[in-house]
């Protein structure tokens, strides 16, 4: 009796509908993610929506692997709005505001904050992509269309200047609250710190459809959940 082959199903491949979910699920993230690049409100929202329509028009992408196409697109706009390109004698940026709707953030974590959007935007799209995101320095290369060295030299001074800003940060005392107990959280990620920073520009999330259940208005609902 020959013996039975087993079969496996196609891996299937995720739909319009599996992406307008993971934006809505990971909204805050992915905005924080488009912001971190841009260091811009407007540009972060920007490349936030188009993300979304290049997702779900795009080409096919397997469903398990979604999530990180859905990173990657909102990645790749940046790239085309931003067009960082490797600068010799780079500085740093100017300064980015991070109040948002009238909310300070406490001095420890502007400073934190800052010190990644402060970056020059060659090196801040470097460290995100190959510190944050864990993209390998020949796929960064890719993505920015520059040589392997470029991104291996700005990745050496963004960690430099992060590192400095870091080390500042922890020498200073902690500032005591009476009512609340002392946590020193200095210590944490600058992903971690800017995940801080969405939730405090960010409402609770809205769905991508529309009052008819019939597709979906990406610009009006992402405004809708910074306003």
């Amino acid at each position: 009796m020959p013996e039975t082959k087993n079969i496996k199903n196609p891996m299937p491949y995720a739909s319009s509908g599996d992406f307008q979910r993971i934006f809505d699920e990971d909204m805050n993230g992915l905005y924080l993610l488009s912001f971190l690049l841009t260091a811009d409100h407007e540009k972060a929202e920007q490349c936030f929506v188009s993300g979304l329509e290049d997702a779900v028009n795009g080409n096919p992408v397997f469903k398990e692997w979604a999530r990180s196409w859905a990173r990657r697109v909102v990645i790749k706009n940046a790239v085309r709005v931003m067009n960082p390109w490797p600068v010799e004698g780079s500085a740093h940026s100017s300064p980015v505001s991070l109040n948002s709707n009238g909310k300070t953030l406490p001095a420890e974590r502007q400073m934190e904050i800052a010190a990644v959007l402060g970056l020059e935007p060659f090196e801040r799209f470097v460290y995100v992509m190959t510190v944050l995101e864990g993209y390998s320095v020949q796929d960064c290369s890719l993505l920015l269309g520059c040589a392997r060295r470029d991104v291996l030299a700005a990745r050496s001074r963004a960690l430099r200047r992060i590192g400095s800003v870091i080390e500042f940060h922890l020498q200073q005392p902690l500032t005591a609250n009476p009512e609340k107990p002392v946590l020193d959280e200095r210590c944490s990620s600058p992903l971690e710190d800017l995940l801080h920073v969405s939730q405090l520009w960010h409402e609770p999330k809205h769905n991508f459809q529309d009052e008819d259940g019939n597709g979906h208005n990406s610009q009006r609902y992402f405004k809708s959940s910074i306003q």
